[in-house]
């Protein structure tokens, strides 16, 4: 069986690397295999993002690193100019596991895995982000600040270009919803 792209941890130890993944979590692998349908799902260049990504627990673990590094982020995190943003990122961080959760069920949702994304605050489509980023009033400058972290966490864990491409790509697509708050505001 062929190593995940991104690390799987058990829960019950910080995030292994890939090379620890198939000397220590084979359990996990598979799960994930199971999860995925098949057992060689994740080496197949044909196979979904969500298995080729790893699965729930690879992915759980990047959207992590991905949502702690957002909170220090000095342009979209605590120490932003955007009010609404740092008053988040300072005041609301006991709802960040929740956060982490539903932005591991989004990704994967779009990443076509076989968990679905239900937002708290539906927008236009099952996956759309709008209603919940209004408020936030994010410009499309902090946008971009937020999928450049989320590229460097991807480069943190060495995922392939190909399958970077496909996560920003998936992430971009959102990005008149998450700005049309910001948009409204300042037309």
């Amino acid at each position: 069986m062929s190593e995940p792209i991104l690390p799987v941890s058990s829960g019950n130890e910080a995030l292994t690397t890939r090379r620890t993944v198939v000397e220590g979590a084979g359990a996990a692998l598979l799960a994930t295999s199971v999860l995925g349908g098949c057992a060689t799902a994740a080496t197949d260049a044909d196979a979904a993002l969500y298995q080729r990504l790893g699965g729930v627990f690879a992915i759980a673990g990047v959207v992590d690193h991905f949502s702690d590094a957002v909170v220090r982020n000095p342009v979209v995190g605590q120490g932003s100019q955007n009010q609404a943003l740092r008053e988040w990122h300072t005041r609301n961080l006991g709802r960040l596991p929740g956060l982490k959760f539903m932005r591991t069920l989004w990704v994967c949702n779009v990443a076509g895995g076989p968990f679905q994304y239900s937002a708290t605050q539906p927008g236009s489509t099952n996956v759309g982000l709008e209603v919940a980023h209004r408020d936030l009033r994010i410009s499309p400058a902090e946008f971009d600040e937020v999928a450049a972290e989320l590229a460097r966490t991807l480069d943190h864990f060495e995922v392939p270009p190909r399958e970077k491409g496909e996560v920003l790509s998936a992430f971009a697509a959102h990005k008149d919803e998450v700005t049309a708050g910001y948009r409204a505001a300042y037309r």
